[in-house]
């Protein structure tokens, strides 16, 4: 027997046509769908301050195509749409299903709101104090609540801020009656959940090797046949385009990914058991996942407004590129003085594109008065002078702040129709005491206290003790290598973790592996990508999916919403470091 969680929505913007494709294409038992990045908070709380709906209305559109059939053929609807306002977004729901003649009980989960609580607001991964009053305030709820809301009879479940895992973790829970001591069975429904959370990202969707999968530009959605004891078979519905390999699903799983102990509000799942073996085509059998008790701890999303920002790019082409970047810097500090701005931030791209930040707690002193000051310099700057950007005004930016919160403070509600269920009904889910981590084994890393800045025991840290390796970027040439670049062996992929950014990197062999491992050190990555240097790099080994993570520290700043990078979420990190050139052995090269 097995439960099968399909996905249709990796992100707020996603295909409106895939929740009909998952639908229609085969069956499912439960249809699930990630609206709520980090920035997609932030977004909903400035469309809320508009007068907007504090939910994401591209679900409505969705369900309106599927409402009906899912209702017929007993698909259960499980969604964190709701973001900011899950009450608004379930009567929305029910309008919705009084216009289609249909009759859902319909539940929606609230209590991860925070906002206005008395908080200890030290981010916890930099151990700053915020004096910043919050624009919003979100507890990572897990799928405990899910799973209340489906026993109690919910066809659909739209619930706010639940860990992304949550929404295949609460059917998993609701399907297999897991207490909270069936530690692994919760950490393999984790571990599946991270996996189809974003879409075709777990099915070829940007996948390193991407010409390898078929009909990409019509790739199927993802849906996990979960298991009773937690492990599942990831799928796709047959005549679907895309792939659903060990390297696809590797590669999802090194996304946005910390350390191999991955906690979270119903267990920590260890990254570090987890087994992968083909199942036949487009299957792949995910097993062997460790469970672990949760922290007393929940991480709580804090979004604040910070201030405004504009910024202008420059094109700067042929000679001298670099003289040309300074020749532009002088002409426009001389109209208006680099100092007068709160935080300026100055990037040379090596396509030659000079993207210049302003930000600064006063509107007008970042807006046209800085951008018309760009365009002033334009008879008397560089040659071959021209932008990217017309003059425009300032535009307000906010900070994703994480802090913790003891768990016992938070209180998650259930309304089914509107009517609040009894607190009985999450009796069972009552958390596990906490006990010692079950011992770490070789190349593996046990978290450390969420407020600490300090490596994590087990991660290999930048410095100068720890500079094996530097020889992979090298000058090529030594006898029984050649030189290729890293992504002929290696796969990647990468993204944002709050102001950190995360960069996986997977093989396909035991023997490229145990390369990659022993080369691709710390200081190796920082001396391929020498904008890293600034920043604390950990490393962490995933020998069991042959693959390295890397944790950049505040290479994203403040987060993805105040990041001045082009790439503020570091998604293009992967691909640069798969294009540098690195020697290794001429067996490896394949």
């Amino acid at each position: 027997m097995t439960l099968r969680v399909a996905n249709c929505s990796g992100f707020y913007g996603d295909r409106l046509s895939a929740a009909r494709e998952m639908v229609e294409g085969g069956p499912i038992d439960v249809l699930t769908g990630d609206w709520l990045a980090e920035l997609t908070m932030l977004i909903l709380a400035g469309n809320r301050l508009k007068g907007r709906p504090g939910y994401a209305p591209t679900f409505l559109r969705q369900l309106e195509d599927v409402l009906g059939p899912c209702l017929d053929k007993s698909i259960k609807i499980v969604t964190n749409a709701g973001g900011l306002d899950p009450a608004g977004c379930a009567e929305a729901v029910h309008d919705l299903a009084t216009r289609l003649g249909l009759s859902p009980t319909i539940a929606h989960i609230t209590g991860d709101d925070l906002t206005g609580h008395p908080l200890d607001l030290t981010n916890a991964d930099t151990g700053e104090p915020l004096a910043a009053t919050p624009l919003a305030a979100n507890a990572y709820l897990g799928g405990r609540p899910i799973a209340a809301a489906l026993s109690a009879g919910a066809d659909v479940v739209v619930t706010g801020r639940v860990t992304d895992a949550a929404l295949v973790t609460g059917p998993g829970i609701w399907r297999y009656g897991w207490g909270p001591d069936d530690l692994d069975p919760l950490a393999g429904s984790v571990v599946a959940g991270h996996i189809i959370e974003c879409g075709c990202q777990a099915t070829g969707g940007n996948y390193a090797f991407f010409q390898d999968v078929p009909d990409l530009a019509h790739c199927g959605f993802p849906l996990a046949e979960l298991r009773a004891d937690g492990s599942a078979v990831i799928t796709k519905h047959p005549g679907t385009g895309g792939l659903v390999s060990i390297g696809t699903v590797t590669a999802q799983l090194v996304y946005e990914l910390g350390s191999p102990r991955y906690l979270g509000p119903d267990v920590v799942a260890r990254f570090d058991t987890i087994t992968l073996s083909d199942d036949g085509p487009d299957r792949v059998l995910v097993s062997g996942v460790r469970g672990e008790p949760p922290p007393d701890t929940l991480k709580v999303a804090v979004n604040y407004l910070a201030g405004y920002r504009n910024t202008m790019t420059l094109v700067l082409t042929g000679l001298d590129v670099a003289a040309k970047a300074r020749a532009a810097e002088e002409a426009l500090w001389a109209r208006i003085p680099r100092e007068s701005f709160d935080e300026v931030d100055v990037a040379l791209t090596d396509s030659g594109l000079l993207r210049i930040t302003v930000m600064d707690a006063d509107e007008r002193r970042v807006g046209r008065a800085f951008s018309a000051a760009v365009v002033e310099t334009g008879l008397a700057s560089y040659p071959g002078f021209y932008g990217l950007t017309p003059p425009g005004n300032a535009s307000p930016y906010g900070v994703y702040w994480p802090v913790l919160v003891p768990a016992s403070e938070v209180h998650p509600r259930i309304f089914l129709n509107g009517k609040e269920l009894p607190q009985s009904a999450l009796s069972s889910g009552d958390r596990p005491t906490r006990a010692t981590a079950a011992p770490i084994t070789p190349g593996t890393a046990r978290a450390a206290d969420a407020t600490s800045d300090a490596p994590e025991a087990g991660a290999q840290a930048a410095g100068p003790e720890s500079g094996q390796g530097a020889e992979a970027g090298a000058a090529g040439g030594r006898l029984g290598t050649v030189r290729v670049p890293l992504g002929r062996i290696a796969g990647a992929r990468s993204g944002d973790k709050g102001g950190n950014a995360n960069l996986g990197v997977w093989t396909d062999t035991q023997e490229r592996y145990d390369w990659l491992a022993a080369h691709l050190t710390p200081d190796t990555l920082t001396s391929l990508l020498p904008g890293l240097a600034p920043h604390r790099v950990d490393r962490y080994e995933l020998p069991d999916l042959k693959a390295l993570n890397f944790v950049i520290h505040g290479l994203l700043g403040r987060g993805v919403a105040a990041s001045p990078r082009m790439d503020p979420q570091a998604k293009a990190l992967g691909e640069e470091l798969r294009a540098k050139e690195v020697d290794i052995p001429q067996h490896l090269r394949g």
